[in-house]
This record gives structure tokens, C-alpha cells and sequence, in this order.
């Protein structure tokens, strides 16, 4: 027989004691419970030129990206979604070579405001959460509900093309790691080459980038691959087993921060990793 799932039911937060600033203080204890990853808090009621305070300003990391966060108890509003994208902008600007996501937190985001937002997610990368205190068998939790992630970074239709030379120039181990790798995962893909841009060197393969490689500070670099969500537990499993560290985002994009040593001494592992890889492109 199977057992009794309780019914909860959603309460208003202000209707249980707490403010914003409570709910604040529970973001920052906790930043994992947003579901954006294991981010770091680097403050909170940050001043803006503009004479508001952003909530919270989070860190990943992983890749020095920004998570400029606004917490709202009750119905969103237009005033709510301007002084997030606003925020957001101000952040930007200060850090203009890292990557920065507005994020929304409200209690309640009305089929109206989610549409706006959905609309303006294809040019902002905003991020909405619903967060609710649901009670069930006189017990109360608080959740967090991500509603919309729909933003990818654009692609680059056309991309800046440098050479090896000139990433040798500001980060020959980026060079040395993307080479080295190459090498390994080569006989997975017919026709594979290296393709040197701006901004990372991926590994180029029937016209996509199947791996890609971004600068990162002490001599390492960000490893970036795709794969589908039937063969992720795989790969994960494969990297957990070799004790590597990895964070998987949205869209089932792993990252790894690696080197030539590294990816050296996993050669084997990589391999294996790079049949996933293959495999997931070839199922789509």
C-alpha cells in the first residue's frame, strides 16, 4: 500500500511573522536555495548611484559570474521588475568582464508580470523565483521555485577569430590545456579542429563547439561540454569517481576547472567523456 503523501498549502509570509528582511537573511544563510548553484554572498543592501539598495549581491565561484538578487514579499510589480533590471545594469557596468543575471525573488509573480518577464528574458538574463512558506501536517517549510530561466548567452554569428598566437600571448596554458585535450578526445571525432575566438578555444566538430575552453586566473582554465540529460548521471559518475570537481549548470553544461597536468593524468576518463559528448550531439 502506498503511503499517505500530505497536502500542503501555501502561506503568506507576512501572514507567519516574517519580513523581507527575514526572508533576506534566509538567502544569505543558505544561497544554494535559489537553485542557481553553490553561490557566495559578497553583500547585501549594496548602495546603487542611484540611491536604492540591491538585497543581495551573489558570487559563483566557479567562474566569477555576478547574481544581482531583489526580494519582494507579496504581488510583483512593474516597479519591482524595473529596479531588478536597473540594479542589474548598475552591477554590470562596475564588472563589465564578468557575466551578470538579475534575479527576482517574489511570493507571487501574476500571469501578467511573468509574461513581461518572459519577454524581457530574451534580451536581459533574468531569472524568476517564486518563494512561498507551504504548511502541511503542522509543519512549515520554505521553498523556492525557479519559474523562469530561459536566457542563453547569444551565439557568436560572427565570432572574433584570433590565432594560437595571440592566446599564446595573454594565456598560453589555456593554449597548452585546449592542445593537450584535443590530442586525447581526437580520435572520438572525424574532422574535429581547434577553433580559436575572443572570448574561449573550443573544439569545433560539424560546425559546433563540442568542448570550450575559458581563461581563468593561477594558470587554469574553465572546461565547458553539453550533454544530454539521459547520459549526465553517466559522465557525473565517471568525474565523481576520479574524486574531479565539476558544477553542472543550467542545461546540463558541466564545468570543470582543469590544466594540462590535470587533464593529463584523466586522459582515459576525458576519453570516455568525450563518447557522452558525441553520443548526446548525435541524439538530438
Amino acid at each position: 500500500m502506498a503511503e499517505n503523501v500530505p497536502i500542503a498549502h501555501a502561506i503568506r509570509i507576512r501572514e507567519c511573522g516574517f519580513d523581507e528582511f527575514w526572508l533576506q537573511d534566509q538567502i544569505v544563510a543558505n544561497p544554494s536555495c535559489l537553485g542557481l548553484g553553490e553561490l557566495e554572498v559578497i553583500t547585501r543592501e549594496r548602495r546603487q548611484a542611484s540611491g536604492g539598495r540591491l538585497d543581495i549581491l551573489l558570487k559563483d565561484p566557479e567562474d566569477d559570474s555576478m547574481y544581482e538578487v531583489e526580494v519582494m514579499l507579496g504581488e510583483t510589480d512593474e516597479t519591482h521588475i524595473i529596479r531588478t533590471i536597473e540594479y542589474w545594469d548598475n552591477e554590470r557596468r562596475k564588472w563589465p568582464k564578468r557575466q551578470h543575471f538579475a534575479v527576482l525573488v517574489a511570493e507571487s509573480i501574476t500571469r501578467r508580470f511573468f509574461n513581461v518577464i518572459q519577454v524581457l528574458s530574451h534580451a536581459i538574463p533574468i531569472i524568476a523565483i517564486q518563494v512561498n512558506i507551504v504548511e502541511a501536517n503542522g509543519q512549515r517549510m520554505l521553498t523556492f521555485s525557479k519559474i523562469l530561466d530561459t536566457y542563453e548567452e547569444p551565439e557568436d554569428l560572427l565570432p572574433e577569430t584570433i590565432d594560437e598566437p595571440n592566446w599564446r600571448e595573454k594565456a598560453t596554458w589555456v593554449v597548452d590545456a585546449a592542445k593537450t585535450f584535443f590530442e586525447i578526445v581526437q580520435p572520438v571525432y572525424e574532422n574535429a579542429s581547434l577553433n580559436y575566438v575572443k572570448n574561449y578555444i573550443g573544439i569545433l566538430v560539424n560546425g559546433n563547439n563540442y568542448f570550450w575552453f575559458n581563461k581563468r586566473s593561477g594558470n587554469k582554465s574553465l572546461l565547458n561540454f553539453w550533454i544530454s540529460e539521459s547520459l549526465l548521471p553517466s559522465a557525473t559518475q565517471l568525474l565523481d569517481k576520479k574524486g574531479i570537481p565539476y558544477t553542472v549548470r543550467k542545461n546540463e553544461i558541466i564545468r570543470i576547472t582543469t590544466d594540462k597536468e590535470m587533464i593529463l593524468n584523466n586522459s582515459e576518463m576525458f576519453l570516455e567523456i568525450a563518447r557522452f559528448v558525441k553520443q548526446s550531439w548525435e541524439e538530438e
